[in-house]
């Protein structure tokens, strides 16, 4: 598999540099990073894997359909206008989208979407992320990828509060609490609660090495290469 890696100077982008390195079955052609033009590249790629910034959207897709490349975002933090920009590019090329590239973090997703059927409103909901003092978006799309699946088998009718410090008031049943810790090198932690009446059910990731979610991004693009145009996550990767 030939990948073109855009993000290839970034923390991400090193990691899967170093896997691929290894690997005999596939080679990255191209590393894309900050102000590069994409016309610069001259290999032929199989997949594009991202991990950049939302920033490099606009030029990714463009080139990506130009050249029919199947990709794999695996950025977070994309603007409504963004999401509607990957939605009709999909139309053309096959897109692997995910805020979280460890099979693990969307196990547990799935795992948080059963509990809510099962619990439903007898429980309250509240989900912890924490990550390294250099992320930028907070909460972290993984949080709120959990979120939206709670909130699906809760027929989207809860809402999501970021910031309690400005209310005086008791904690409203259609509430899903997601709060946000940044500080040190953690890679990444997730825990969901449920908290009912005389006992509490815990769901929690913790990512010990970024090498899970690099291994996860290079499993996906293996994935996407033979797919029609579409859009395509880790369900779907799960279901293999």
């Amino acid at each position: 598999m030939k990948i073109i890696l855009c993000g290839a100077n970034g923390r991400m982008g090193q990691v899967i540099c170093s896997i691929v390195d290894k690997s005999e079955k596939n080679e990255i052609v191209a590393k894309v990073d900050t102000d590069f033009d994409f016309s610069e590249i001259t290999s032929n790629g199989d997949v594009i894997i991202d991990f950049s910034n939302p920033s490099s959207l606009d030029d990714l897709l463009k080139y990506a359909t130009q050249n029919k490349i199947p990709v794999v975002l695996a950025t977070t933090g994309y603007s409504d206008e963004q999401l509607k920009k990957i939605e009709d590019s999909s139309k053309l090329i096959p897109i692997f989208k995910s805020a979280n590239m460890s099979l693990g973090v969307n196990l547990i997703a799935n795992l948080a979407s059963k509990a809510a059927k099962i619990l439903k409103d007898d429980f309250d909901i509240e989900i912890i992320e924490a990550h390294h003092n250099q992320k930028l978006d907070a909460p972290s799309g993984t949080a709120l990828l959990i979120a939206d699946k709670v909130n699906n088998e809760l027929s989207n009718k809860m809402n999501y509060e970021y910031d309690r410090h400005t209310k005086y008031e008791k904690r409203e049943k259609s509430e899903i609490g997601i709060h946000s810790v940044r500080g040190g090198t953690i890679v990444g932690e997730h825990e969901i609660i449920f908290a009912g009446p005389d006992e509490i059910v815990k769901i929690s990731h913790s990512a010990r090495s970024r090498e899970i979610f690099a291994n996860g991004a290079i499993k996906s693009a293996e994935f996407l290469i033979d797919k029609n145009p579409g859009i395509y996550d880790m369900n779907d990767l799960l279901e293999v």
